[in-house]
Order: structure tokens, then sequence, then C-alpha cells
């Protein structure tokens, strides 16, 4: 028999027995620890090789929903570029050959732009060491190193150690120099906050921006500003009074980040020719410019690695038996729930709405208004469901993820409770209705805030397993097995009595 089912996603919500600086334990939950104490309940894997990472490797958002949405393990790009690096395949691919004899042959300098990190989520500084390789093989003379700072998968001031280790490189190979330094708050800006990308614009490139004699002086400068790696103002590097490494007629360009949410805005300011976010004037004479993956369909830059595409997902499942889909977000995960959840696909499937909830634009971060959109989601779900008959309904509530990450624990306390309140009311809604629930999360994150090695707040993501609670009056006696991410979407389909398609390997968890 057909049921209808709502999937609740509480962003970066994980498993954690410690409590002193876990805000799931310090908050008042009254929804969701009932729900834990009565439904069944079972815990899932979300990082590593549960979600087709290396090893160890903490998950996100973009990994979570697409696992989530597949129902089996998709080698993400973090494994296939290491994997490509490994076999030689990478230095050898056409599309980065290509572009460094295009450098060559126009005696340009090429430009390397990426988040210098080891936090996995948008991108991995071997992969910058490797083009490095490439490059200087290839016989490029002049490599500009564009770098952006992270401090949000990362510890926050983690970004001078990770610039010492590049120095390190750049001397080892044998080829780079430093040009610009950047947080990500800047460069890696996904919600059209214009004047913050023409910030890092018009330092990587324009060389205009606060000036340093050396990267790690900017950085070190940084600090003593109050500014912590993710917040740190673009900075250009100079020598005798002129920026060292600024965009010139015919140098090519590589983006080194696989992530693609938060490289399009500041690659589309490089490469389009009717930009308008801010007054850029004319678009860099570049030679080339390539990207790690793809970014956006549209844009026209070539690509290292192309998207793989899988058939029998979710949301095709679910299109293919008629049944309609709602998917509701605020702006800071709205792609999670479309074009993730879809296994990387824009359109909308046949039957398929969306609601958009514009995030917050009047907050720096989101500390300093932890609610988010909530209630407004909370209030659209219940909407929909009062007045449309969904078959299948998916919610992100973002607060544990966001507010999470700025490792302020009151205002993450906050964040849970108003989660807590508006899952509650869909909960209640659902039973009502007669819809089941399942409610789960994509990653950990909120529950660890303190950094217990360096004893400094913690703004990553963690490895921590994440709940699943199976919320159907129907279901008495049911025992969930542990599982990971990929048996999502199998569950939710022998909940909802569609046939399980062969090509999802994720399996029921009861």
């Amino acid at each position: 028999m057909f049921r209808s089912l709502v999937l609740i996603v509480m962003d970066g919500w994980g498993l954690s027995q410690r409590r002193e600086d876990n805000p799931t334990a310090k908050a008042k939950l009254p929804n969701i620890n009932k729900l834990m104490e009565t439904a069944p309940l079972t815990m899932l894997g979300t990082s590593g090789k549960d979600v087709g990472l290396p090893g160890g490797q903490m998950g996100n958002s973009e990994v979570g929903h697409l696992t989530l949405g597949a129902g089996r393990v998709v080698l993400q790009e973090l494994s296939r570029i290491n994997q490509a690096i490994e076999s030689g395949e990478f230095a050898a691919n056409p599309n980065l050959t290509e572009l460094l004899d295009v450098v060559i042959a126009n005696e340009g300098a090429l430009h390397l732009l990426g988040l210098l990190s080891d936090g996995g989520v948008h991108s991995h500084q071997e992969h910058l060491y490797a083009i490095m390789r490439a490059a200087k093989a290839r016989g490029v003379g002049k490599v500009y190193i564009h770098a952006i700072l992270d401090g949000r998968d990362t510890s926050p001031k983690s970004g001078k150690g990770y610039m010492e280790a590049l120095l390190g490189k750049i001397e080892e190979i044998g080829v780079g120099q430093v040009a610009s330094v950047s947080g990500r708050f800047y460069a890696m800006d996904r919600d059209r906050r214009y004047e913050r990308v023409e910030q890092a614009y018009r330092a990587i490139a324009e060389g205009k921006g606060v000036e340093a004699s050396g990267p790690v002086d900017a950085i070190e400068a940084s600090y003593a500003a109050g500014k912590t790696d993710e917040f740190m103002e673009p900075a250009v590097i100079t020598e005798n009074d002129a920026p060292v490494g600024p965009f010139a007629s015919g140098d090519g360009v590589i983006f080194f980040n696989y992530r693609a949410d938060r490289a399009r805005e500041i690659t589309e300011s490089f490469i389009s020719d009717d930009f308008t976010g801010f007054t850029r004037g004319a678009k860099p004479a570049l030679s080339a410019f390539l990207t790690m993956t793809e970014y956006d369909a549209t844009f026209p830059v070539k690509t290292i690695f192309m998207p793989e595409t899988h058939a029998a997902i979710l949301a095709e499942v679910l299109s293919d038996n008629a049944v309609s889909q709602f998917r509701v977000a605020e702006t800071e995960k709205y792609a999670h729930v479309t074009f993730f959840f879809n296994g990387g696909r824009e359109e909308p499937f046949v039957g398929e709405e969306r609601l958009l909830i514009p995030s917050n634009r009047e907050v720096a971060t989101y500390d300093m208004a932890p609610e988010m959109r909530a209630a407004e989601i909370a209030d659209a779900t219940v909407m929909r469901m009062d007045t449309d008959d969904d078959g299948f309904i998916l919610v992100n509530f973002a607060n544990g993820d966001m507010v999470g990450h700025t490792g302020v624990i009151e205002a993450a306390v906050i964040a849970c409770e108003a989660v807590d309140t508006a899952v509650g009311r869909i909960v209640e809604k659902a039973r009502a209705k007669g819809v089941a629930v399942i409610i789960t999360s994509d990653h950990g994150n909120v529950e660890q805030m303190i950094d217990y090695e360096k004893n400094c707040p913690y703004t990553a993501h963690t490895t921590n397993p994440v709940p699943l609670i199976l919320v159907d009056d129907s279901a008495v006696g049911i025992r969930l097995a542990e599982g990971a991410l990929a048996d999502v979407a199998p569950t939710i389909l022998k909940v909802m009595g569609i046939d399980i398609p062969s090509e999802m390997t994720g399996k029921p968890l009861f």
C-alpha cells in the first residue's frame, strides 16, 4: 500500500556522547528527544567510505545529499581526483595539458586559484601540488597562486600552517609564487553578496587590496587584527611596490576547487561577458580558464573532471511512479535539496515542485540570527500539507550546520531549539494526515563546538554518525538496523510501498 512520506534533513546534526560542548545536549529539545525515545531510531555513517570519500574524511552537505538521493555509495570528487593523481591520469588530462600549452604559447602566466586546505570539503591542497608538478613538468615558467584560506572546514587559525606548507612545496617543486591571499568569506560566497566577491576579485585579478610583503606576513597581520582565516580581508602580495601577479593578457587560470556551489560566483566574475554583480569593467583578457569540476553547465570553460550521472535515483524513481514531490529549504541549502539530491541535475523531474525561502541577508554570520528560517520553512511545509497531497516532501533545516560553523555554543543551542520546534510542527501535521516521516541528517557538525586538542572553537564538520528516526504510527515493533546514508533512499521506498530498483545498492534499514 502506498504511503506518503516527509524526509526532514537536520543539516549538520550528529551524535556525540560528550555534553560540555554539545548544543544538542544542552538545548531543550522536547520534540526530537521524545521521538528518539519512542520511535524507531538508528545511527547512520556519513563520512569516509560510507559516502565514497577516503577513509576518515568528514562528510559534507553536498556529499550527504547526493548520497541520500542516490541510494548507493557514489565515488566522490575527492576520491576520483586522488585516484587520478596516483595513477598519473591527472597530469595527462587533455584539458589540463591543453591549458598549460596555451599559456606557454602565449608566454603568459598560470594562475592557480582555490581553497588552501586539507579539509576535503571544497578542495584539497594535494590537488594544488599536483597541478604545480604538472606545470613544472610541462615547462610553464610563471605560476602565481591565489590562496583562499579556510578556517571553516578546518581550525580557525590553521591557515598560517597551510601557507607555510605551500611555501615549502613551492621550493621543493621549483615553481610558483603566492600572489594573493583571501578569506573564503570573500572569495567563496554563494549568496550573491557581491560586495564580498568584489574585494576578492580586485585582489586576484587586479592586484588591488590590502598590501603585504609576503603571504605569512599577511596572515599574521590578519590574526593581529582579530580576523581568523575565513574572514581574512583579501590581501595582495607586492614586490618593489607592485603587485606580484595580477591577471594579464594571455594568462591562464585553473580553479582547483572541486565543489561547485561556492566557486560559481567568483568564476562568473572572471569569465562572463555580461557580468552584473558589481562594476567590473572589461572581462579579464585570459587565454584560457579551466575548472577542476563542472561548476555550471552554462559556463564557457573546460573542466578536468566532468560530472558522472547515475540512473534510478530516488527523485527519478518517484517521478516514474507518478509521485508528486515538494522540496523546501532556505537559500543556504536550497541547492542541496534540489541539484545535489537529484544527482547533479538542475532541471526538476516531472511532478517535482520547489520552494526557496530566502536566507537572512542582514547578518554576516548566523550566530547573530541562529533561528535562521526554520519557522518559515515549517510554515511552508505545514501549509503545503494542508493544501496539497504530495507523495514525497523533502525539508532541510540549515541551522545545525550553518550556526555550527560559527563555533558559538550559545547560538548553536538556540539554533537546535529552533529546529526542534519546527520539526515538532511538521511531525504533528504529518501524523494528523497519516503521513510517515523520516528525520535524519547529512553529516555531523553542531554536536562538537570545541577543538579538544587545540582548546579553541571547533568550526568544522565531524565524522560522527547521525540519527535516523522513523515516525510512522503503523510501524509498531520495527527495529532499525545501523547503516549509512546510502540506505535512506531504499528505506524511503520500502515505507512508501514502491519497488527498490537494482541500481540502488543501499539496503532498507528494516
